[in-house]
């Protein structure tokens, strides 16, 4: 005899309900755990370069003469790495950057990523560059990051005081 009329019906037991819940929430404290992990890599990464490229200025500084070219590993989310004199008026093409790479400045300040996350590492003060010179024709002097690196030469003629930074020039 067929029973007509009646629709069928999928039973779930309560155990299965429970472990599509449980699995739903270890997914998403995964993505989350994995999304904070990689937070902190940008962090560290911003850390470890601030900290390199203080060592190599002093070690710049300390020597009488020297040009060198130094390259740095920068966070997956900065585009440029930024030498402000915030205590002069922008000009240059990166001009447009200074009133938010300003907005890191607690005082002393001449480093800067861009574009700014605030995650503690977008700005530093780095002693032992002549910020005025570095800057003289563009301020801010940006430097864009490509395949999360950055390169630049660290400058100390005979004489001078401090170092200056300058764009690597692009061979065509």
């Amino acid at each position: 005899m067929i029973k007509r009329g009646r629709k069928a019906q999928m039973q779930i037991s309560f155990g299965m309900i429970f472990s599509i819940i449980l699995i739903i929430v270890f997914l998403g404290f995964a993505f989350y755990a994995i999304k904070t992990f990689l937070g902190f890599q940008n962090e560290a990464k911003a850390a470890k370069m601030i900290d390199d490229l203080k060592a190599e200025v002093t070690e710049t500084w300390e020597s009488s003469v020297s040009s060198q070219k130094q390259e740095y590993l920068v966070p997956s989310s900065a585009d440029f790495v930024c030498f402000v004199d915030f205590n002069s008026d922008a000009v240059g093409e990166n001009s447009a950057l200074f009133s938010e790479l300003e907005r890191t400045n607690t005082g002393n300040e001449n480093f800067a990523f861009y574009p700014v996350e605030f995650t503690g590492f977008e700005s530093a003060a780095i002693e032992h560059i002549d910020i005025e010179k570095t800057t003289a024709e563009e301020n801010p002097l940006c430097i864009k990051a490509s395949n999360g690196k950055v390169s630049f030469i660290l400058k100390k003629d005979y004489g001078e005081a401090l170092i200056t930074i300058e764009k690597e020039q692009i061979q065509q």
